[in-house]
């Protein structure tokens, strides 16, 4: 048996049917050329030969006697593939959208305890004859970076998959839980470890809240320096950090790895600003369409590992820091550069406790009343009441640089999909992967019916920063680089004809006419202009070459499409 630390347990004591505790991914698959089998049977052989190689997929809880203490992992014998991973199809016209919603309400259900805590779902049906895969996972088993670490074992870098040596044979067990003396015995052995390590690491943990009232010399800036000062305890109440629902709604949404690298490079700030900058202006626009945006600044609630470098183990080791996102400033670059420097200030301070943060702690007796406090808070409408310490949840994770492969199949995007909490309706969780930026939206319905435009306004905030390095000079010391150039995803595309369909045939109709409406106007003026261009070049190559442009932009419009498609 291995004992749940004290941080993955309260992802257990804290789950309600609001708020189910749980986190996945949206992957969208392109099957390999001229395929014509059965890919959910394809996938559930696949992963029952990969459920070995990471724990989180062959181990279940077992509870604790009176819920006294937290419950512990053991190995489960019996693993009934068939629940694990299940198949579903989108009913017509199969859009990008309807597979966002149908991912919502996958996500909404809790995940059944007796088994081991994850779920597979082939989704096919889609109208571009791609197929997805939904998985999630307790997050009592996996923080963020541990569930790339997870993906590893199910993903291959090529189609063809790698070979994967199968599990050693071992006894199986006669008991299907372990008995009420043995759990007790552990839970109270395991207690009497943690006040042992809690008492040798108090001398380090009051000597770091006393140095947290202190400057820090070795700090970045001033702002940095003078932190503890400036740090407000409340957030201002918005219409998104009320008490929440069962109910989810799902948004993603893809922006250019390249071009998020190029902001923060050109305005002197980190990839994660970016994002949080990002997500900054479209809360903004967001929150004043209904005249809801709050004098004083949003704050965003940011995970932050505590894994140090080569740790893989499947739990969670994370803390969290409070950022302004500077909603009060209306200059997008100006709000961006406030935005690094309340990180800056948030993360000098967690550097200097970091080390003294604990993810195991003492728990005797305390489940069944984290529980009952849980379902209190969440079904009595308190929070509605209470100041918020977050106004948005926004937490980014560093993905595979490099395309992968699930079952032969390619993957395209990996959107992440994360936990709506009590008084933080919306969560904002981005995973870079192959040159993308997938941004996760997930909230509770009630609170934010209209996911679809926080993600529109994602985009639209992108791209004004984009347009900004443009008019604002570079950082000092930041490398000059090419401004990159990336095309829409193909899933984006979809909801673009979706909402227009009408506009592009009308402009390739109209451009022909404007130019023999122009020839016929001034035909003795323009072609001296196009002689004298085309002098010592034959009629047709110079027509061959006023055509040339157009098979090369459409090459380059569907290149993307090849590429994710």
């Amino acid at each position: 048996m291995k004992h749940l630390s004290g941080l993955d347990a309260t992802f257990l004591h804290l789950e309600t049917p609001e708020m189910p505790m749980h986190v996945g991914s949206l992957n969208v698959l392109d099957l390999p050329k001229g395929y014509k089998g059965d890919f959910y049977e394809d996938a559930k052989a696949f992963m029952a030969s990969r459920i070995h190689l990471a724990d989180v997929f062959t181990r279940k809880l077992a509870l604790m006697p009176f819920d006294m203490s937290n419950p512990v992992w053991v190995d489960d014998d019996d693993i009934d593939i068939d629940y694990h991973v299940r198949h579903i199809t989108l009913p017509k016209p199969g859009t990008n959208r309807q597979l966002q919603q149908y991912v919502a309400r996958l996500h909404s259900t809790l995940i059944d305890r007796s088994r081991p805590m994850w779920e597979f779902f082939i989704i096919d049906g889609l109208q571009s004859g791609q197929v997805a895969l939904y998985t999630k996972v307790h997050h009592a088993g996996i923080d963020g970076q541990a569930g790339v670490e997870v993906g590893k074992a199910i993903f291959d870098l090529e189609a063809t998959g790698r070979v994967v040596k199968p599990p050693r044979s071992r006894p199986r067990s006669n008991g299907y839980q372990l008995g009420m003396a043995e759990l007790a015995t552990a839970a109270l052995r395991n207690t009497a470890q943690q006040y042992v390590k809690l008492f040798k690491m108090a001398p380090a943990i009051a000597r770091a809240i006393g140095g947290l009232a202190k400057p820090d010399e070795k700090a970045a800036d001033k702002a940095a320096a003078a932190a503890p000062k400036k740090f407000n305890l409340f957030a201002p109440r918005t219409s998104l950090n009320v008490s929440i629902t069962n109910q989810r709604t799902f948004a993603g949404r893809t922006i250019s790895l390249a071009e998020t690298k190029y902001i923060a490079k050109h305005f002197g700030v980190s990839l994660n600003d970016v994002v949080l900058g990002t997500v900054a202006g479209a809360l903004r626009h967001y929150l004043a369409d209904n005249n809801e945006l709050p004098a004083k600044p949003l704050v965003a609630g940011v995970p932050v590992s505590l894994r140090e470098a080569g740790d893989q183990t499947a739990n969670n080791q994370a803390s969290m820091i409070l950022v302004s996102l500077a909603t009060d400033i209306t200059d997008p670059v100006q709000r961006l550069k406030a935005i690094n420097t309340s990180s800056n200030s948030s993360k000098s301070t967690m550097n200097r406790f970091k080390a003294v943060i604990l993810d195991d702690f003492p728990t005797f007796a305390a489940p069944w009343l984290m529980s009952g406090i849980a379902s209190m808070v969440g079904r009595s409408g308190i929070v509605n009441l209470l100041p918020p310490a977050a106004n948005v949840a926004v937490s980014n994770v560093a993905g595979a640089p490099f395309p992968m492969y699930f079952a032969g199949a390619l993957v395209t995007c990996y959107y992440p999909v994360s936990i709506a909490s009590h008084g933080t309706a919306l969560n904002v969780t981005v995973q870079s992967y192959n040159g993308r930026m997938d941004y996760g939206l997930i909230a509770c319905r009630r609170a934010v019916p209209d996911i679809t435009e926080i993600g529109d306004y994602l985009l639209a905030e992108h791209k004004l920063l984009m347009s900004l390095t443009e008019k604002y000079p570079a950082a000092a010391g930041a490398t000059t680089a090419p401004k990159p150039v990336a095309a829409p995803a193909p899933e984006e595309k979809e909801e673009a004809k979706a909402a227009a369909p009408a506009r592009k045939p009308a402009a390739r109709k109209k451009a022909p006419v404007k130019a023999v409406a122009a020839k016929k106007k001034a035909p003795a003026k323009a072609m001296p202009v196009k002689a004298a261009a085309a002098k010592k070049a034959p009629a047709k190559k110079a027509a061959a070459k006023k055509a040339a442009p157009r098979p090369a932009a459409r090459k380059a419009a569907a290149s993307p499409r090849a590429a994710a498609a």
